[in-house]
């Protein structure tokens, strides 16, 4: 019996670093008769460069944004159509740190056939340079916005990481990146590690490890940088 696929297909970080791609992402978008996208402009120019010769027209779009019920029920429309189905993130893995995963869901509630693709993930990348533990580790999303209940969400992720050994990541929108990073160096302590993955996969990469009384010394500047960061106080 016929079974509809759902490609989850990766994108780049940096605009500029294809090269991070693998090729048998082509053959899956060749597949596809319509996609499911954070965005569909940049979705649509990725595409073109990934294949130029793609008729974009020829294709149905329907934007993720929030995965609000009706594109759910766009998305099981297809399914029960026994269709291929691509989903795109804005950047790097459909579902991690990403809206689509409630389609995601949905896909695999109506037993449709999930296929994950190999592709960047700035979170993953950052873990396997950042010379901390990567069998025991944690994605926080982005921490609280508040200063009080950030200092107090800091200070229990730095008290677990030294409990356990865990490996801390979390985010943050760009333009408060400094501000975080501020609030880290004051409510850690001097020894805790903390790795900064800025810049993954562009030719600016940056991903370095100190401790937080080494990144005191010269402390950079985040402003406007996609960030990964990460705390170890094991």
């Amino acid at each position: 019996m016929d079974v509809a696929s759902v490609y989850l297909i990766p994108t780049v970080i940096d605009e500029n670093s294809y090269e991070s791609l693998p090729a048998y992402i082509l053959d899956a978008v060749k597949k596809c008769e319509v996609f499911f996208v954070e965005n569909e402009r940049t979705a649509r120019r990725y595409l073109k460069k990934l294949w130029p010769e793609m008729v974009i027209d020829d294709y149905q779009w329907y934007a993720i944004h929030k995965a609000e019920d009706s594109v759910r029920q766009d998305l099981l429309r297809f399914i029960n159509q026994h269709a291929t189905i691509g989903i795109i993130s804005e950047a790097g893995c459909p579902g991690v740190a990403d809206p689509g995963q409630i389609l995601v869901e949905t896909a695999q509630q109506a037993c449709a056939v999930v296929k994950p693709l190999v592709g960047p993930s700035s979170l993953l990348l950052a873990l396997m340079a950042s010379g901390m533990n990567g069998q025991l580790f944690r994605f926080n999303g982005y921490l609280p916005i508040d200063d009080m209940q950030q200092a107090k969400t800091l200070k229990a992720l730095e008290a677990e990481s030294a409990k356990t050994g865990c490996t801390q990541l979390f985010i943050e929108t760009p333009y408060r990146n400094n501000r975080l990073l501020d609030a880290i160096l004051k409510h850690c302590a001097a020894n805790t590690k903390l790795c900064l993955g800025v810049n993954i996969t562009a030719p600016q990469e940056s991903i370095v490890t100190k401790t937080l009384s080494g990144w005191k010394k010269a402390k950079p500047d985040l402003h406007k940088k996609p960030v990964v960061f990460l705390l170890s106080a094991g």
